[in-house]
């Protein structure tokens, strides 16, 4: 390997140690020259910053490093014939490379990564003992090292880095890049962030482009007068109301299977005993959790209804919102945390599955404590002008207090932390200390708060927090689009902004989160889905109330055209849902055309190398 390429390998991880005493800096460091020694030895460039209250040691891989670790990863990677095969470092010119040129992707280069780092194992006949400032630790005989000084708490923190040029290069390109609005370049999202975020971007990208067209149509309503008159009735309809031990280690079937043996009957029974306490695990959360929204948040959120409702000030109303929108921040926080507990017992197969059953419980909380006031007034008092003004001010206060509070709140926390390390610091070298500067960049982004959900950091990544937003305000302004259409401007715009400060905040107020891998938006669809079929029967009722209150129709032809029109929008919505494909045919047909091609160049292959044995057993025997 030579200068150059060393140059032209970033550093894309690192590793947070204790800063080395200077009184004590003659004395031998063992811990950490065997951490550094032992990162060269499996291939990995090593470069070590002194930061002022820790030490970090940069890590880059050369590609024959991240090669030979992903063919011991046994990785799988699409080939030039269109199939997946195992990865084979021999043969890394048959692989497809990445948008951006590269072999791997930034999420198979950070499993490399990981493979390569906790690989790293005790592989002599004896313990070493480690040594850093009067203390000691054994590193056994194929213990992973990493791990151990984890466990002893002198390796603080293994983190990703962010490529500077890559960094600047998105930042140019997408973060500070407003002219087209929501064009954003996703293949180099892909290749920066990995799969998981360039699904969120590419969703609020096209979310965003759909909701144009019903925007522009608000604001031609607003512009201009049809001759639409609503007369807002302030009635009541008197008629109208809302309504042991834990298993925490769940065995794994294997497992279960070695201490049962091979009886058939018996692996059955221990199949279905799984299942069942699975499913019955699951049903128990589900009732918990339901009885807690009914019994705890639902008066809760009927008292602030009735509130806004008797109160005449407008500013006393604002307030109040202010008031509970911060407030519910910490209810909801506190149920996403005891959704982590309950979903810990159950008998989830993958980290998937885990997700997906804390998105449903902790958006039951979000849904009952965004809509239910909204349905009070619209059910309950039929307050049309009401109902539009709760509107305004839940889409208002509420998006600028997200967009603030997860704008400044990764700032304050960095602003904290570097206070903390100053502080730290002047304490120790005495008030002589002049002002303390962070030069170096790793130090910086180890200060980082790291991207993360705000209910836990156990089974999801910070995604979750921009997907509820996103799937709070779908459901705000779908079900709702009779009462006040003008949100549809106020979202578009919205979201326009969101697309960049999300991507300012990736960029430059968190650290590089870890990539994940994912297929679709999981769990989120389900919930767009039901929105959707909600929407159809909430702007259905309104319009119902609307005629009803203006005179023009009676209820019974009133309803049933409403009952009508409900049917069939419901019944387009399913027939797409049905009839759309998940796979276009031009996806289905390449797909057929390159397994084709695979399966002809394979075949080839086989011929000649069958035609190629054959040629030199016929020589071999002619010369015998």
């Amino acid at each position: 390997m030579n200068g150059h390429e060393e140059e032209q390998t970033p550093f894309e991880i690192g590793v947070v140690v204790p800063k080395r005493n200077a009184k004590e800096e003659s004395e031998a460091s063992d811990c950490v020259e065997v951490l550094v020694d032992e990162f060269r030895n499996v291939g990995l460039i090593v470069e070590r910053v002194q930061g002022i209250a820790d030490e970090f040691i940069k890590l880059a891989a050369p590609m024959e490093s991240l090669g030979r670790a992903a063919a011991r990863l046994q990785l799988k990677k699409r080939t030039h014939i269109g199939i997946d095969l195992q990865f084979e470092w021999d043969e890394a010119e048959a692989f497809v490379r990445q948008p951006d040129g590269s072999l791997f992707s930034w999420c198979e280069r950070f499993h490399c990564y990981q493979h390569i780092i906790y690989g790293i194992v005790n592989n002599s006949q004896s313990v070493v003992r480690l040594k850093f400032e009067g203390k000691e630790f054994h590193w056994e005989v194929g213990e992973s090292l990493v791990r151990k000084l984890e466990e002893e708490h002198f390796v603080k923190q293994v983190f990703p880095l962010h490529d500077e040029i890559k960094r600047k290069k998105l930042l140019k390109s997408w973060a500070l890049h407003w002219w087209d609005f929501t064009n954003q370049p996703i293949d180099e999202i892909y290749s920066y962030f990995g799969t998981k975020i360039a699904i969120y971007f590419a969703f609020l990208g096209m979310y965003t482009r759909w909701i144009l067209f019903p925007a522009a149509f608000a604001i031609t309503l607003q512009l201009f007068d049809f001759g639409w008159q609503i007369s807002y009735s302030t009635g009541v309809d008197p008629g109208c109301r809302l309504l042991g031990t834990e298993w925490s280690s769940l065995q794994s079937s294997m497992e279960l299977l070695r201490i049962w043996g091979t009886d058939k009957r018996k692996e059955k029974e221990v199949y279905q005993r799984n299942e069942w306490f699975g499913c019955f695990m699951r049903f128990r959360n589900d009732a918990i959790f339901i009885s807690s929204i009914i019994c705890l948040q639902l008066p809760f959120e009927l008292a602030y209804a009735h509130l806004y409702e008797v109160i005449g000030s407008d500013v006393m109303k604002f307030g109040l919102t202010a008031i509970y929108l911060f407030a519910i921040q910490h209810f909801t926080q506190i149920g996403g945390k005891i959704s982590v507990k309950l979903i810990k017992s159950e008998n989830n197969e993958t980290t998937e599955k885990k997700s997906d059953s804390l998105v449903y419980k902790v958006f039951g909380l979000y849904f009952m404590q965004s809509y239910i006031g909204i349905f009070y007034h619209a059910l309950l008092h039929r307050n049309f002008l009401t109902l539009r003004q709760v509107l305004i001010q839940r889409l208002l206060v509420s998006q600028i207090f997200e967009n603030l509070l997860e704008n400044t709140l990764p700032y304050l926390k960095y602003s904290y932390r570097k206070y903390r390390v100053r502080n730290k610091k002047k304490r120790e070298k005495g008030s002589s200390a002049g002002k303390i500067q962070f030069t170096s960049r790793v130090e910086k982004e180890y200060l980082k708060p790291s991207y993360s959900a705000s209910i836990g950091e156990e089974l999801e990544d910070g995604l979750f927090d921009d997907f509820l937003e996103l799937a709070l305000q779908f459901g705000m302004i779908m079900m709702f689009a009779c009462a006040f259409p003008l949100s549809f401007a106020f979202t578009a715009l919205n979201n326009i902004t969101e697309i960049r400060t999300d991507a300012l905040k990736l960029l430059t107020m968190f650290k590089r989160p870890v990539p994940c891998a994912a297929r679709t938006i999981g769990a989120w669809l389900n919930i767009f889905q039901f929105l959707i079929v909600m929407s159809i029967c909430t702007n259905c009722a309104l319009l119902v109330w609307l005629y009803d209150q203006e005179g023009k129709w009676s209820i019974e032809p009133g309803l049933a055209a409403i009952l009508v029109m409900e049917h069939l929008l419901l019944l387009i919505k399913f027939g797409f849902s049905r009839l759309v494909p998940e796979e276009p045919a031009w996806v289905r047909a390449s797909r057929v055309k390159n397994a084709t091609e695979a399966q002809d160049v394979c075949s080839k292959q086989l011929l000649k190398t069958i035609s190629c044995a054959k040629i030199v057993f016929g020589k071999v025997k002619e010369e015998d």
